[in-house]
C-alpha cells in the first residue's frame, strides 16, 4: 500500500465526499480510483460483491451502499481521503456526517437519467456545508447518455457557475475517448484497464466547439477575481499559470463548479478527475477552519487546521463489525495525532487514551504512526466517546458543533421474542444509536412500548438484523400504538360524587361537586379551587387534586391522558371523624370520570406536517394517496425538476408511508414529517378505538 507509514503534510491532503442518488456510480468510481492510483491491482465489481467500499454482507446482498466507507489513495504525492457515501434515502445520516468532515464534494449524476430526488437532497447538504463541488456525469458508456441535456439541467437547477470541462468523444458502448477543455486535447483510454490515458490532438470538427468552451472557461475564471478580470480586459486572455491558479481559487471559493464525464466501470475518465482534484480542489489549509465553542469562555472561535497547534479532533462515525472491529473515525481538526496520546472528551470531561491509529480501505485497515491536521483516521473504539463528540488536549478546551441529522420518518414498536432479554435489547439499542445517530429508540410510557425510529423501513430492518447478529437477541416488530388524547366539547355544570364506606369502627367519607368544562386546544389541564365557607377543608383539597391527576393520566373513555380541561371544585362536605385524604382522592377521581362522560367526550389524534418531494409525474398519485390517509393538502411548490407537496395527516395513517411512497414513485420520492398538533378524530374512527378499549377491559387485558 503506497500510503502506509507515510506522513502527509496538511497541504498534501484532499478529503472528498462522493454523494448522489442511489445507483449514480459513486462506489464503482471509488473502486476505479483505487485501481487507477495503484492502491489495487484489480478493479472489483458491484455485481459480484468484490468492491472495497461495499464490503458489508447486507451491502453485497442488496448491491447498494449502506455505510460510508473511507478509502485512501495517493496521486502525485497527495493523499486522497475518499468517503463513499450511500445514495439510498434511508442512510442519509451517513451523507451528512461525511460532508461535515470533507473539504470537497463530488456530486454524481447519471448521464442518461439526470437529476433525481437524491441528487437534489445531496446538493442541499453540500450547500449547508458550503463546500466546493465537482459535478460528475457518470455512466457515459450508456447508449442513452445525453451530456448536453445533463449540463443544462445542472446549470438551470443548481448553479450557472458550473462549466463542462470534459465530455465523451464517442459516448455509449465502447466509449474510450474524452475531450478535455482545459488542455484542449483528446484523452484516449484503454477501457477496463488502470485508467491511464494518452493525449491526442482534437479532430478538426471539434476544434471550434472546444475553443469556444475553453474561452468560456477563461471568462468564468476571470470573472471570479477582480485582478484577473482587469488582466483579461487588458490582454483579452489569461496565461496558463493564471488559468491554473485562478481556477483553483474559483473552485475553492465556489465561484466555479467543474463538470466532468466518466465511465467508472471501464475506468474511463476517472484518473483525470483525480488529477483535477489534486491540482484544483482545496487542502484543509484552503478553508477558514472549523467553528468551535471555547469551553472556558463559552465564546465561538475558529480552529485552524495547523499541525503545530494543540490537538483537536472530531468523531464523525463509529462502527462495530466483526470483520473490521470496533472503530471510531475522526478528523484531525488541529495539531497531530499519535498512538498513546491522552485527550479529553470535552462533552463529558472524561479522558481517553488513543490506541493504534489506522486508515481504512473499506474493511482493510492499515496502521499509521501519525496523522496531521486535516487528515482522516480511525482508532480502536473509545470507551466514553461517541459520534459527534470532540476530543482535545488539556490546553485546548473546545467543542465542535454537532451534526444536525434529519428527523425520523418511520417508527416500529419492538417486543422481545424471549422473556428476560429486555436489558440485552436495551444495551444493544444504545450501541446501535451510538454508531448511527439517525437510529433512535425510546420507551413510550403512555403506550408501554419500546419504539425504534429511523429514516426508512430498510434502515430499521438492517438495524434489527445487527441487533440480532451482535447481541444475540431477536425482536418482533409491530405497528406502534398511537398516543391519543381525550378531551371534551361540552360542559358538565355539576358532577357530584360521595365516597362513603362504613365497615365497623372508623369509616371513609369524601364528598365533592365539580364543574367540568373545555379549554382551548393545547392549553392543558387546569384545576380551580372555588370552595367557600370550608365545605371541603383546605387540608383535603390537595387530595382531590391527586384524584383528578390520576383520572386525567389514565383517561376515561379509551385509557388515554386527558387534556385541555378545566375542573372547578365548588362544593362538597366532610365528616369530622371519617373524612381523610384517600376518601377525597377517590371522590375527586370518580366525580371527574362521571362528569367527563356527560361533557361530550371526544378523542384527539396526533397530526403531522408532511412534505413530499417527487418528480411531477407522481403528483396525482401522491395527492390521491394522502387523501386516502385522511390527509389534507396545504400547498404545493416547485423545486427545480421536482414538486413539493405540503400537507397534514394523522400519525396513524403514516405507518410505513416512506415505504409506500418509494414503491409507487420507483424510489424517486422522499418525504419529511414532523409533529404539528392534536385534532379531533372522526366519530367512526373514535368509536372503533373506544370499542377496542372496552373489549380489552372486559377481557382483563387492562
Amino acid at each position: 500500500m503506497s500510503v502506509t507509514n507515510k506522513e502527509f503534510s496538511t497541504n498534501s491532503i484532499r478529503t472528498i465526499a462522493l454523494v448522489g442518488h442511489g445507483g449514480s456510480g459513486k462506489t464503482i468510481f471509488s473502486e476505479a480510483s483505487l485501481f487507477a492510483t495503484g492502491a489495487l491491482n484489480r478493479q472489483g465489481k458491484i455485481e459480484d460483491g468484490s468492491t472495497h467500499s461495499d464490503y458489508h454482507p447486507d451491502e453485497i446482498e442488496r448491491k447498494i451502499s449502506i455505510n460510508t466507507s473511507t478509502l485512501v489513495a495517493e496521486l502525485n504525492g497527495v493523499k486522497l481521503n475518499i468517503l463513499d457515501t450511500p445514495g439510498y434515502p434511508d442512510f442519509t445520516g451517513e451523507v451528512k456526517s461525511s460532508l461535515f468532515v470533507s473539504d470537497t464534494s463530488c456530486l454524481f449524476i447519471k448521464g442518461f437519467e439526470g437529476i433525481e430526488v437524491g441528487t437534489e437532497l445531496a446538493w442541499e447538504y453540500i450547500q449547508e456545508n458550503n463546500l466546493p463541488c465537482y459535478f460528475i456525469i457518470s455512466k457515459i458508456d450508456h447508449d442513452n447518455c445525453d451530456i448536453d441535456k445533463i449540463v443544462k439541467l445542472i446549470q438551470d437547477r443548481f448553479t450557472h457557475d458550473s462549466i463542462l470541462l470534459t465530455f465523451p468523444l464517442n459516448k455509449g458502448a465502447g466509449c474510450d475517448k474524452i475531450v478535455d477543455i482545459v488542455s484542449m486535447k483528446v484523452l484516449k483510454f484503454i477501457p477496463n484497464k488502470n485508467g491511464s490515458f494518452v493525449k491526442e490532438d482534437l479532430p478538426e470538427n471539434l476544434k471550434e466547439k472546444v475553443a469556444k468552451l475553453h474561452e468560456e472557461l477563461i471568462e468564468k475564471i476571470a470573472e471570479s477575481d477582480e485582478a484577473l478580470l482587469n488582466k483579461f480586459f487588458e490582454e483579452g486572455t489569461l496565461h496558463d499559470d493564471e488559468i491554473t491558479d485562478g481556477m483553483k481559487r474559483a473552485i475553492i471559493n465556489r465561484k466555479l463548479f467543474p463538470i466532468y464525464s466518466v465511465s467508472s466501470t471501464t475506468n474511463v475518465g476517472v484518473l483525470n478527475v483525480l488529477q483535477s482534484l489534486v491540482q484544483y480542489s482545496p487542502s484543509p489549509l484552503d478553508h477558514i477552519g472549523m467553528k468551535a465553542t471555547n469551553m472556558s469562555t463559552k465564546q465561538e472561535i475558529v480552529i485552524q487546521p495547523e499541525a503545530t497547534k494543540e490537538t483537536s479532533l472530531y468523531i464523525f462515525k463509529t462502527i462495530s463489525e466483526s470483520h473490521v472491529g470496533e472503530l471510531s473515525f475522526f478528523k484531525v481538526c488541529s495539531g497531530s495525532v499519535v498512538h498513546g496520546m491522552d485527550l479529553i472528551n470535552e462533552s463529558n470531561g472524561k479522558s481517553e487514551r488513543l490506541g493504534q491509529i489506522y486508515f481504512l480501505n473499506g474493511k482493510d485497515r492499515f496502521e499509521v504512526h501519525k496523522l496531521l491536521a486535516g487528515d482522516i483516521g480511525a482508532v480502536v473504539k473509545l470507551k466514553d466517546t461517541h459520534t459527534t463528540n470532540t476530543l482535545s488536549t488539556k490546553n485546548l478546551s473546545v467543542i465542535f458543533p454537532k451534526i444536525i441529522f434529519p428527523d425520523p420518518v418511520i417508527s416500529f414498536a419492538i417486543h422481545p421474542k424471549k422473556k428476560g432479554e429486555e436489558d440485552k435489547i436495551g444495551q444493544g439499542l444504545h450501541v446501535l444509536h451510538e454508531e448511527d445517530p439517525t437510529f433512535i429508540f425510546k420507551y413510550d410510557v403512555e403506550t408501554k412500548e419500546t419504539v425504534i425510529l429511523g429514516q426508512g423501513e430498510l434502515h430499521l430492518d438492517i438495524s434489527m438484523k445487527r441487533l440480532k447478529t451482535k447481541f444475540g437477541v431477536d425482536v418482533e416488530i409491530a405497528e406502534p400504538r398511537v398516543a391519543y388524547r381525550e378531551t371534551i366539547k361540552g360542559k358538565c355544570e355539576e358532577s357530584e360524587y360521595k365516597h362513603k364506606k362504613q365497615t365497623g369502627g372508623r369509616g371513609q367519607f369524601g364528598h365533592v361537586l365539580l364543574k367540568i368544562e373545555p379549554k382551548p386546544r393545547g392549553s392543558g389541564f387546569e384545576f380551580v379551587d372555588d370552595i367557600v365557607g370550608g365545605s371541603v377543608p383546605g387540608r383535603f383539597i390537595p387530595a382531590v387534586q391527586k384524584g383528578l391527576n390520576e383520572a386525567i393520566s389514565t383517561g376515561v373513555i379509551a385509557g388515554y391522558p386527558t387534556v385541555d380541561v378545566r375542573v372547578t371544585l365548588f362544593d362538597g362536605s366532610y365528616h369530622d371523624v371519617d373524612s381523610d385524604e384517600i376518601s377525597f382522592k377517590l371522590a375527586g377521581l370518580h366525580a371527574f370520570k362521571k362528569g367527563f362522560k356527560l361533557a361530550k367526550p371526544i378523542l384527539l389524534e396526533p397530526i403531522y406536517n408532511i412534505e413530499v418531494i417527487i418528480p411531477e409525474e407522481f403528483m396525482g398519485h401522491v395527492m390521491g394517496d394522502l387523501s386516502s390517509r385522511r390527509g389534507k393538502i396545504i400547498g404545493m411548490d416547485s423545486d427545480g425538476l421536482h414538486q413539493i407537496v405540503k400537507g397534514q395527516a394523522p400519525l396513524k395513517e403514516l405507518y410505513k408511508y416512506s415505504t409506500s411512497l418509494r414503491s409507487f414513485t420507483q424510489g424517486r420520492g422522499i418525504h419529511k414529517q414532523k409533529f404539528s398538533h392534536y385534532e379531533e378524530i372522526p366519530h367512526e374512527v373514535a368509536s372503533k378505538i373506544i370499542a377496542e378499549y372496552e373489549k380489552h377491559k372486559q377481557d382483563g387485558d387492562l
